[in-house]
């Protein structure tokens, strides 16, 4: 899950993206409306937390100016400002949550969280490719009944190759959705990563590589193996 945290201060900023960043999302940080509103230009973001006061204005603004043309992915206000006017306000903007300063890195992990599963209700709980399974409640990983233990990035990648599996995923496509914009799709990030959850998944290998392209996932026992 990508998240665009919009937050001035120098010092609070790096620290909620850092936090989020440890409870498993990938984060971009804007300083101000206008970088803002070009990164939700370009990249289809799973959430926006954002400070309400800017030194180019009020967040408010941007989010009832995205609402208005039909943006529809979930926004969570940071702000000083507490009172119930400026809390109806948030929300009459099109706003989805409220967290007053100071706050808890758990707490807005938590509800950036629970924000990120809205939008996406059909999705199923559990996807299976032959032995193994995924289940998204729990973000448990099985293969063959035996529990596997993932990191948050390798349990990430997988959901993306199971959602397109049988598909080609490119480098690009996986970093842009599992990773954040400190990385550069052309380093060898996402190879190291597939190496490493090749080796925790065992064999036979499920992951096939598509050269100079990127990757698909298969089901083994129908495909032979990798590719």
């Amino acid at each position: 899950m990508r998240v665009l945290v919009l937050e001035d201060d120098p010092r609070l900023g790096p620290e909620i993206a850092d936090g989020l960043r440890r409870a498993g999302f990938a984060v971009d940080l804007a300083a101000d409306l206008a970088e803002a509103d070009l990164k939700l230009s370009l990249t289809d973001y799973h959430c926006l937390v954002a400070d309400r006061a800017l030194p180019d204005g009020d967040a408010l603004g941007l989010v009832a100016e995205r609402r208005a043309a039909g943006w529809l992915r979930p926004v969570l206000l940071l702000t000083a400002m507490d009172s119930v006017a400026d809390r109806v306000a948030g929300f009459e903007h099109g706003a989805d949550d409220y967290l007053v300063k100071p706050f808890a890195a758990a707490e807005l992990a938590a509800r950036v969280r629970n924000l990120c599963r809205r939008p996406e209700p059909a999705r199923l709980p559990q996807l299976r490719l032959g032995d193994l399974e995924l289940d998204l409640p729990r973000r448990r990983v099985s293969r063959a009944g035996v529990l596997l233990t993932l990191t948050a990035k390798e349990f990430s990648v997988l959901e993306l190759l199971m959602l397109q599996a049988g598909t080609v995923v490119t480098r690009t496509r996986l970093i842009e959705s599992c990773w954040d914009e400190l990385n550069e799709p052309m380093s060898n990030v996402v190879d190291v990563l597939i190496r490493q959850l090749r080796r925790r998944l065992g064999p036979p290998d499920p992951i096939q590589t598509v050269r100079g392209v990127g990757y698909r996932l298969v089901d083994p026992a129908e495909h032979g193996g990798r590719g």
